[in-house]
């Protein structure tokens, strides 16, 4: 059983129109052989979601069925229903690049475009036909990602003179480019040193004014730290000792982590196992 969180508003109209994802009974498979199976769960404007739970449970599958990026995996299909502002996200009339578009992706490692600082953060904005105006949107977009005043003397050096923490921070400019309305970071500070992880740390906090951000974590400190809401996810041993991920907890992140509802979400934040 899956415990919900309380309402977190004082009438349902105000809730109904705070919630950016709607996932409804979601199993998402491979080949046939669901990763994650019955996740129900919403997820909140200007807030940070954590997704948590052992390696291998599904929390990437599940992140990146919100832009659509299993798309790009053969033998990948998602049942149950992912509305987006109330938006079938699936549907067949959206078209997943936009998708993409509205919903950034940053990575668990660093993946700047073998290009110059200001080519990385305006190749979007040029795909999308911009062309007057670019400094203008490159400088927003760096000081947006806390980069601006470290590289504003440098932007036609290739983006691989950065360090790891620039780098991320310019993956993170290079999605702000676009005006996204939500930011998907998958494990992005497990690739960096704690100094670097609290610069992006600080800035998830800061980017939550404006954006909507949903981030995966091993780091339960990070998701404590940073998080609005938690999801506790871990997998369950099906039928023929299949593992599937499972949906365990979904509440405030000081819920989750001071009085979970369940015996497991407690096991696992407090390292009894995971």
């Amino acid at each position: 059983m899956v415990t919900q969180p309380s309402s977190h508003s004082s009438s349902d109209a105000d809730e109904a129109a705070q919630i950016v994802f709607a996932a409804e009974n979601v199993t998402i498979s491979y080949s046939g052989v669901p990763a994650i199976a019955d996740i129900n769960l919403t997820i909140n404007a200007r807030e940070i979601t954590a997704l948590i739970g052992p390696s291998g449970c599904g929390k990437s599958t599940l992140l990146r069925s919100f832009n659509r990026m299993n798309d790009l995996v053969v033998g990948a299909r998602v049942d149950g229903s992912i509305k987006y502002h109330g938006v079938d996200l699936y549907g067949p009339r959206v078209d997943p690049v936009e998708v993409r578009r509205r919903i950034g992706m940053v990575f668990q490692k660093p993946n700047p475009f073998p290009k110059s600082i200001f080519d990385n953060v305006a190749f979007g904005p040029r795909l999308k036909g911009k062309r007057r105006d670019l400094g203008d949107v490159v400088e927003a977009a760096l000081m947006r990602a806390a980069l601006w005043d470290e590289v504003k003397d440098k932007l036609n050096n290739s983006a691989f003179t950065l360090s790891g923490g620039q780098q991320q921070r310019l993956c993170i400019a290079r999605c702000l480019a676009v005006e996204p309305d939500v930011l998907l970071m998958d494990e992005p500070c497990s690739a960096l040193d704690p100094i670097a992880t609290a610069r992006i740390e600080d800035l998830m906090v800061e980017l939550k004014q404006d954006f909507t951000i949903v981030i995966v974590t091993h780091n339960m400190q990070q998701a404590a730290r940073t998080s609005d809401m938690t999801a506790f996810i871990t997998t369950d041993v099906q039928e023929g000792g299949k593992r599937v991920g499972q949906l365990v907890e979904f509440d405030r992140t000081g819920a989750i982590f001071t009085s979970p509802a369940d015996p497991r979400t407690e096991g696992y934040v407090t390292g009894r196992f995971g």
